[in-house]
């Protein structure tokens, strides 16, 4: 059965139906290039034929290339060649003599969209799940099927720049908004009727490039609107990637040069910046993870077997806070009731109301109506009694970090609930086995740590206790995708995997801070390593206070189980900061920073007279280095610990939950890219220079002698 279906019918209009075999999905590859090609030549040499419409027979359009052979490329001469031959017949299609129309009947991203900008018309389903967008960059990718040249002229320079250098995913009313989209209907019959009727209507339609009238909407890149823009733009992008990311660089090349430069040579520029991509570093490491790895864990990867799949109907929220607000919310928003409970009404109505603003934005922006913002509230209940949760699949406590507390609200909650529930704990550091004996099933309990905005951030973090039984693993993960959330899976410690790694990043910006380093060298440093924020804003925003509060917990933790506790050389910025010049953090308006109330944050200037700067400041390589080695480092020992049991699970934590550069790869592909070898050497010289926290896993010097890497 070929890939795509031909048919003619009584006017002539051929209609060409994507539908590749065994796949849910249509991709670019040879499987579906060939026989298009031969329905062109088909088209090309019947004078019957008066127009064409493409369409799928899949759910969605088409996906974009096929990863697996863009991934295996390693000569930039057949990632040339692979972009110049796709280029190729769909220049064919859009010359080929008759009216040409796409109907999209779903998701159209990627090399589905240079297909569709290659017709001469686009109709389309007006649904919201609809996506459509060249979204390569997330990838460290750029379109390479002509997407560069011909958005641009179809919308102008300054409208395409963002939808290709952000990745932007439109909806489509907001695609036929910015001029991609030409028309919209409501059901898929009246698609392809569209499209047919348009064909029958336009029968020498040609693109507006190849018009010779042509011009540029907004201009070309000489006009002088854009040349203010060519003159700015490239310097904001670097200043928010730090040059991290070629793919951005190139594409805003490939933009600028077809600008002043015919269509045919435009798409030939295009397809070497996106051989640059294809065999850069970058992106190998961004597919390796952000595609594959991500993948197979929301392929249930993680997942115990032999259970099925679960919906929760009814959680229970302990703790109406920014984080029990939070995971209210984003039940709520898929159908889910909750129930959302704290010690004064007031505060659960507050909690309540975090999500009624939430909706409110959304409302705004067009993304919701008012009927879903009622429909969302409903299923949200602010209570104060336990009673209330009568009947929940699911209770989550977002209460303290203070085990008293934890443990007099899960007796109170197990009191209510069925027999069959599962009480989950969104502790970030508390450990889950400890947690679980106020229960009297800790077979049923689970960590659930979520990750603040929870409306904005990915990930979950499972925590499995040492009696947390695999139906219960079973439920949780079930839980987090239903809520439509990455989930990772780790074994209980102190700290998980992410908080425990994570906070490795601004401890190691506090001991350089200690060391006499610039405050605002290390603050650049981090963000050149790749880093959302400087270590320093990022410790205030995590609250220097909450950080002391764990240091004092860890003490008496250890002090119990009769360990000697090793403290970290960051920890005295911490004890003077908050104990002697009261300064806890963000919440408060001074740490670190300051916090005006009309302004930008700035760095405190008394810092340097409380932390005298050394004379002789280290080299950003030295820093930068010290920041992603001592994440690395600490996430290899992790593995090695058996705490997080999966490259993917270790790799995709590093980036969703804490912001480890993704152009990296995530934290293990890191010491993959660096080298097993060279990481462990250098390592050595920085637990040298630095202190033992550096010394390498042993793991890692196991590996470095066999000559072994992570591998997926």
């Amino acid at each position: 059965m070929s890939s795509v279906q031909f048919d003619i019918d009584n006017d002539g209009i051929a209609l060409l139906t994507l539908d590749m075999p065994g796949r849910s999905m249509n991709v670019l590859n040879d499987e579906l290039t060939g026989p298009f090609q031969e329905a062109i030549a088909r088209i090309e040499g019947d004078e019957n034929i008066k127009g064409v419409v493409i369409t799928s027979g899949k759910k969605d359009f088409l996906a974009g290339a096929d990863i697996d052979g863009v991934y295996a490329i390693t000569d930039p001469a057949d990632a040339f060649r692979l972009a110049e031959e796709y280029k190729a017949f769909l220049r064919r299609l859009e010359t080929c003599g008759r009216p040409v129309a796409a109907a999209l009947n779903g998701t159209t991203l990627g090399g589905g969209l240079e297909l569709a900008l290659a017709c001469h018309y686009r109709v389309c389903l007006d649904e919201p799940r609809i996506k459509i967008g060249l979204p390569e960059v997330k990838l460290g990718l750029l379109p390479g099927g002509g997407g560069t040249q011909r958005l641009p002229r179809l919308i102008g320079i300054q409208a395409s720049l963002p939808l290709m250098l952000e990745g932007k995913e439109l909806d489509p009313a907001k695609a036929k908004q910015q001029g991609i989209v030409n028309e919209l209907v409501s059901d898929r019959e009246q698609l392809v009727e569209r499209a047919r009727r348009w064909c029958l209507e336009n029968p020498k339609a040609i693109q507006p490039w190849d018009d010779k009238k042509f011009k540029w909407p907004g201009g070309d890149s000489k006009h002088p609107a854009n040349v203010q823009m060519w003159a700015i733009a490239p310097s904001m992008a670097s200043a928010k990637s730090w040059g991290n990311y070629p793919a951005i660089q190139h594409i805003q090349s490939c933009v600028f040069e077809g600008g002043i430069t015919d269509f045919e040579t435009g798409c030939r520029v295009e397809s070497r910046y996106f051989a640059a991509c294809v065999i850069s570093p970058e992106s190998k490491n961004m597919i390796g993870t952000l595609w594959y790895q991500l993948n197979s864990i929301n392929r249930g990867e993680s997942r115990p077997d032999g259970f099925e799949r679960s919906k929760v109907a009814k959680l229970g929220v302990l703790g109406a806070g920014m984080m029990g607000a939070g995971i209210a919310y984003v039940s709520a928003k898929v159908g889910i009731e909750v129930v959302l409970l704290d010690m004064k009404q007031e505060a659960a109505d507050k909690g309540k109301a975090y999500s009624e603003g939430l909706m409110d934005k959304a409302v705004k922006r067009g993304k919701a109506t008012p009927t879903d913002k009622s429909a969302l509230l409903d299923r949200i209940k602010a209570t104060t009694d336990f009673n209330d949760l009568e009947g929940c699949d699911l209770v989550i406590e977002a209460v303290f970090e203070d085990r008293g507390i934890k443990a007099d609200v899960t007796a109170r909650t197990e009191a209510v609930i069925p027999e069959s529930a599962t009480f989950a704990s969104n502790t970030s550091t508390l450990p889950i086995t400890s947690l679980a004996t106020a229960s009297k099933r800790p077979e049923q309990f689970i960590g659930l740590h979520f990750f603040s905005p929870v409306d904005k951030m990915p990930l979950v973090e499972i925590i499995k206790g040492e009696k947390t039984s695999p139906e219960t693993l079973a439920k949780g993960f079930d839980y987090v995708q239903q809520i439509k959330k990455t989930p990772i899976v780790v074994n209980d410690s102190r700290g998980f995997y992410t908080s425990r790694v994570f906070a490795t990043y601004p401890m190691e910006g506090l001991a350089l801070l200690a060391e006499g380093q610039h405050p605002r060298a290390i603050e650049v440093a981090g963000l050149q390593a790749g880093m959302p924020v400087g270590p320093l804003a990022l410790q205030d925003e995590v609250s220097l206070s909450l950080s002391m509060h764990i240091i004092d917990q860890t003490r008496k933790d250890f002090e119990a189980e009769g360990k000697e506790y090793q403290g970290h050389p960051a920890e005295s910025v911490i004890v003077k900061m908050v104990k002697e010049l009261d300064r806890e953090g963000k919440k408060t308006g001074k740490g670190f920073y300051d916090y005006p109330e009309k302004g930008s944050k700035q760095l405190w200037p008394e810092l340097t007279r409380h932390f005298p700067t050394a004379a002789e400041q280290l080299d950003q390589k030295e820093m930068i280095e010290r920041m992603l080695f001592a994440q690395a480092n600490e996430a290899a020992r992790c593995f090695e610990e058996n705490v997080v049991t999966s490259v993917a699970d270790t790799n995709i934590g590093s980036i969703f939950g804490w912001g480890f550069a993704p152009f990296h790869g995530g934290a293990l592909q890191y010491i993959n890219a660096y080298g097993v070898e060279a990481f462990v050497a250098r390592a050595h010289e920085l637990a040298d220079r630095y202190g033992e926290r550096f010394r390498p896993a042993e793991s890692l010097q196991r590996m470095a002698a066999e000559q072994k890497r992570f591998a997926a």
